[in-house]
């Protein structure tokens, strides 16, 4: 064996998650590499320029944010076991989100990083339920420990909630947040992502996710761990029990005692020699993204900062049956948090839609662009049906882009571009082989915050445990 190829534990994937547990095993004097098929970490929640300007991917904000001093909380954990200094990521809170459904006479919920205000907005919206929501939320830290076997969020929520429009507009953030499964998730997804939007919040870097990811790789450097970007892993060989050997795009061969994938699991299955008996199921929710440079933000646009909107009084969350599906979505301003009188220095409106990537993945490439600008269109003029009026003037971009779930396969390799991976997850990380562990999205951790803790968690709980 040569000495200079083999690790203690080789990660697939630049990723948030894979970072996370490059960090957490380099910490103690493991020896790991990243493997990235890219040339830029981060994966999807990535960033970019384009014409000198600087755009993310990803990101709307991360979630549950907490001030400083709250205890026993998922942002503590990461900060303490990633050796992170709170000032380091500069985390500013949002002012205020909000849930608005029916275009026509529309009803909205506003929230904030204090549960008070979606209390007293369901109080005054839904006086009748004020008191069965505030039980929900107070069943929420049990449901998380120990979530009921057989139960869905939406079965979950309705034993507590009995008006239907409530039930749904509190449950479409989680869908559109989390949630692999058209309309639902299970139980234990549920109580993390209630936890993460409602009590506890949102929160954003001032340069976005490029701090975050500036501090990981600082990190990881500094803790002695090894990084090899556009260096594709071709298969993973195996005998009846374990992973013996990785093979590179380039022809190079690799081992390790520990392989961590973040590739997911149906996508790590597939680079499986000899490949396994049976496929994990392939997530079949995708979505299309836009995002527009302002020279400033429009002054009646300055309140909210995300907007979760459904045409309807019954929720949207099913996969697209055209290119794009406009009835509900997601608006994002990054310039809506407090930043402390800080603000930055354009304008950005982000609109996100469910997607079909069958239908963008066939068009040839003159259509394909075509096809972009009429959906970024299309969704931008849906999002507006839901937000303040402004001129058109006022919305004359500096810069636009769009990603497509054409583009999420090709920056994170997930089938169908299904961010939130396959609708069942494995939540130990644990393969048939004794030493390929998963982490992250297939995990059930997900979003920036349910990434790193699900790197850690593999980390501290599959690899350093043991002997």
């Amino acid at each position: 064996m040569n000495a200079s190829s083999h690790y203690h534990t080789a990660i697939i994937g630049a990723g948030m998650s894979g970072l996370a547990a490059g960090i957490r095993l380099a910490h103690f004097g493991r020896r790991v590499v990243i493997l990235e098929r890219h040339n830029a970490p981060g994966g999807l929640n990535g960033f970019y320029s384009l014409n000198g300007r600087p755009f993310d991917v990803g990101l709307h904000a991360m979630t549950n944010f907490v001030p400083p001093g709250v205890r026993g909380t998922p942002l503590g954990k990461i900060l303490r076991q990633l050796r992170v200094e709170r000032d380091e990521l500069g985390l500013r809170p949002q002012k205020q989100s909000r849930v608005t459904f029916g275009a026509a006479a529309p009803v909205s919920l506003r929230f904030s990083n204090d549960i008070g205000l979606l209390e007293a907005e369901i109080a005054r919206e839904f006086p009748s339920q004020a008191d069965a929501f505030r039980r929900l939320a107070a069943d929420v830290p049990g449901l998380e420990a120990a979530p009921p076997a057989g139960l869905s969020a939406r079965q979950i929520i309705r034993r507590r909630i009995t008006d239907p429009l409530l039930a749904d507009m509190l449950l479409l953030p989680l869908l559109y947040y989390g949630s692999p499964t058209p309309g639902d998730m299970d139980a234990a997804q549920f109580a993390i992502m209630f936890r993460a939007l409602y009590l506890e919040g949102f929160a954003r870097p001032f340069e976005g996710v490029r701090q975050i990811i500036r501090v990981l790789l600082q990190k990881y450097r500094e803790a002695g761990g090894e990084r090899r970007m556009k260096t594709p892993v071709k298969a993973i060989l195996h005998d009846t029990a374990r992973a013996t050997a990785l093979v590179l795009e380039n022809g190079e061969t690799l081992t390790a005692d520990h392989i961590l994938s973040t590739a997911g699991a149906p996508e790590t299955g597939r680079l499986l020699r000899p490949p396994p008996d049976a496929e994990h199921p392939v997530g079949r929710l995708s979505f299309a993204e836009t995002i527009t440079l302002l020279p400033k933000l429009p002054p009646a646009w300055t309140g909210d900062t995300i907007v979760f909107f459904n045409e309807t009084q019954n929720p949207v969350h099913e996969p697209a049956a055209g290119l794009v599906d406009t009835r509900s979505g997601v608006i994002c301003f990054p310039n809506n948090f407090d930043y402390g009188g800080r603000d930055l220095p354009e304008g950005v409106f982000r609109c996100t839609c469910l997607a079909n990537h069958a239908l963008w993945d066939k068009l040839p490439p003159g259509e394909y662009h075509l096809q972009k600008q009429a959906a970024l269109a299309r969704l931008q003029t849906s999002a507006r049906r839901f937000l303040p009026p402004v001129d058109d003037a006022a919305l004359a971009p500096l810069a636009t882009d769009m990603f497509t779930p054409k583009t999420i396969v090709r920056f994170t390799g997930r089938l169908n571009g299904a961010i939130y991976g396959s609708p069942r997850k494995i939540r130990d990380g644990r393969t048939f082989l004794s030493n390929l562990h998963l982490c992250g999205t297939d995990q059930g951790y997900l979003g920036i915050t349910g990434a790193l803790l699900g790197g850690i968690t593999i980390a501290n709980q599959r690899i350093l445990s043991r002997p």
